[in-house]
């Protein structure tokens, strides 16, 4: 049996790549399992400075498993339940993206609908390949994409959101960067380089930086503006006073590259 996410070490930079081809990659509870599982070895992994998410086959993911959805639905005994663990873990893994110290780009090289669309969205940034399309097409099978709002609407305009979800419709890889869903769009022979070197260009920068930027980004989101200017002056004083931002600001000055360990 393959193995549901394939995790490739290029340097400082980690390429987690969906191998469920056969089904479109769908977030199974197996896939959703081994997502976790592969954030949780990479959190506490020092040498990791930049995450790629990746897959194989024609789509980035096409969502939840429906089949097992199905065949949870057929127990009128657990049904409830199945469901209400599967968009718990779901959610779960969903979340262990903005909390990890590296930033996550999404490599997206196929379709990304429903769940996928919601993993893209959950992403700190994401390159597309030409072609590619993007969508919460749920409610066309009667089954509106909550879950995958609370990523989307994260990520992009509260309207252009509520468009996606209640129509249905795709939108392209160029109207995805229109509306901050994704940050790049380039063609896809050469997609994999272009998520590499942007996953290189941020693990070449300070480590402690990202981690404590990325941590106050997301901190910050949820703030209202004092608070928000609070708590980016903490991080900024906690940044400040690293020996290596003062190696870095004196090497600036003396027009040098930073001597980092």
């Amino acid at each position: 049996m393959q193995e549901p996410v394939l995790r490739q070490d290029h340097g400082h930079v980690v390429r987690l790549v969906l191998n469920s081809p056969a089904n479109f990659n769908a977030l199974s509870l197996e896939m959703i399992d081994a997502l976790s599982a592969a954030f949780r070895r990479i959190e506490s992994d020092e040498h990791v400075r930049a995450v790629i998410l990746a897959a194989t086959g024609k789509a980035f993911s096409a969502g939840h498993d429906l089949r097992q959805m199905q065949a949870a639905r057929a127990d009128d005994d657990a049904g409830r339940a199945a469901f209400e663990q599967l968009f718990s873990r779901c959610a779960g893994m969903m979340q262990m993206i903005p909390a990890l110290p590296q930033p996550v780009i999404a490599e997206v090289q196929g379709i990304a609908t429903a769940a996928g669309c919601q993993l893209v969205a959950s992403c700190d940034l994401a390159v597309a390949a030409e072609g590619v399309r993007f969508g919460v097409n749920g409610v066309n099978i009667g089954l509106f994409c909550s879950t995958p709002m609370v990523a989307l609407t994260r990520a992009i305009a509260p309207r252009a959101a509520f468009e996606m979800l209640a129509t249905g419709e795709f939108v392209t890889a160029d109207r995805a960067r229109e509306l901050g869903l994704v940050n790049r769009v380039v063609p896809a022979k050469d997609l994999p380089q272009a998520a590499m070197e942007l996953a290189r260009t941020i693990a070449a920068k300070l480590p402690a930086a990202v981690h404590m930027g990325k941590r106050a980004f997301h901190e910050q989101l949820r703030l209202g503006l004092g608070e928000a200017y609070a708590c980016a002056g903490e991080v900024m004083c906690e940044n400040m006073l690293l020996p290596d931002t003062d190696e870095g600001i004196r090497a600036f000055l003396e027009k040098r590259a930073p001597n980092w360990a």
